[in-house]
């Protein structure tokens, strides 16, 4: 009701488990699909990881009550583009949403104070630069400052299209589906 009844929003379809989620994502094409973690059969961080098998560009935020060390983990390492507690208000909710469908990682506050925690305990590995050139590593730098793809767009005076394509290429040479893997493994590898 609350997506729905929003300006702008639109529920394109509700399922109670990842069964089909692969098939389901690609009929409806979502701009963002928000995904629980406890569901019957498949859950959540499967399916999550079942649908980055086949599509890397529909952003997915999981939306649950699990708020530990290993879900939160797990779910940014199988590309989840954000990870939202589902006591969040309705009004943050629908801005989280937006967030992802225009190139954020949005997270509740406690969770990205968990994430942070959990770089600062990962010990440091060599520092590789992945080949990245100078280019792709300042928008590197601007993911890991939180910026959104507008926002680097604006900071570095290029087009948005251009933005992306770097943001494919990094993903690429990183090895990463996501903004917040991309960030977490500049942050593990100090790359930036």
């Amino acid at each position: 009701m609350l997506i729905n009844g929003t300006m702008g929003f639109e529920v394109l379809a509700s399922y109670k488990n990842c069964t089909n989620v692969v098939e389901e994502v690609e009929a409806f094409r979502p701009d963002v699909v928000l995904m629980d973690i406890d569901m019957p059969g498949t859950n959540g961080i499967e399916g999550l990881k079942l649908v980055r098998q086949h599509n890397s560009g529909v952003k997915i935020l999981m939306l649950t009550v699990f708020d530990d060390n290993k879900n939160v983990f797990e779910a940014l390492k199988a590309g989840a583009n954000g990870y939202i507690l589902k006591k969040t208000p309705p009004a943050k909710l629908l801005e989280y949403i937006q967030d992802a469908q225009s190139g954020g990682a949005p997270m509740t506050s406690s969770i990205a104070t968990q994430v942070l925690r959990m770089f600062a305990e990962i010990p440091a590995e060599k520092n590789e630069d992945y080949s990245l050139s100078q280019r792709e590593k300042a928008v590197l730098q601007l993911l890991v400052n939180g910026y959104s793809y507008k926002m680097i767009a604006s900071e570095m005076f290029i087009a948005i299209d251009t933005v992306r394509s770097h943001i494919k290429k990094i993903y690429e040479k990183l090895q990463v589906n996501s903004k917040s893997e991309a960030v977490a493994k500049a942050f593990k590898n100090k790359i930036v």
